[in-house]
């Protein structure tokens, strides 16, 4: 409370909506209570998967957080395709260097240059705090006795094991 009093809230303030997909709800619970210890209200908005997606998509949330989380496979180039330029399908603004840098490492053949650039706008994001982490879901997964052997890692960044297809079991 003491920092929302300095930057000129001494009572807090209501920060709208906490927009998030209800399959993680009792996590945005947790999420909620702990900003109103510190002043900051929300109010929680669970909403089936479906809904969210197209909420999301659409940009139908305003004022408050959109929790968002991505277990898109691929590069950094896809990874911001779709949610850091202006014209991403879950973006709720952009910035123009952002969006010129990307459009130019879409063009480039040197591996070293389009990864610098990629580098470049990962920084541009981090210091634009376009993105803040509010938690991080720590998977519990495991094989048991009946797994001849784990799946788990077939998949680079897949935290399930996968895929079940050549998942082979004990009879």
């Amino acid at each position: 409370m003491k920092l929302l009093a300095e930057a000129g809230f001494p009572d807090g303030f209501d920060a709208g909506s906490y927009w998030r997909d209800s399959s993680y709800a009792n996590l945005g619970e947790a999420v909620v209570n702990e900003l109103s210890n510190v002043g900051i209200r929300l109010h929680l908005r669970p909403l089936e998967r479906a809904a969210y997606n197209k909420g999301f998509e659409e940009k139908q949330f305003k004022k408050g957080i959109i929790q968002a989380a991505s277990a898109a496979l691929g590069n950094a180039s896809t990874r911001i395709a779709l949610s850091a330029l202006s014209t991403s399908p879950y973006a709720y603004g952009g910035y123009p260097e952002i969006d010129a840098l990307f459009a130019r490492q879409l063009h480039e053949n040197d591996l070293e240059k389009r990864g610098a650039m990629l580098r470049e706008i990962q920084q541009i994001m981090h210091e634009k705090d376009m993105f803040v982490p509010l938690w991080q879901l720590g998977f519990l997964c495991a094989a048991g006795p009946r797994v001849v052997e784990s799946a788990f890692g077939r998949i680079p960044g897949f935290v399930y094991q996968a895929p079940f297809e050549d998942l082979v079991l004990t009879s």
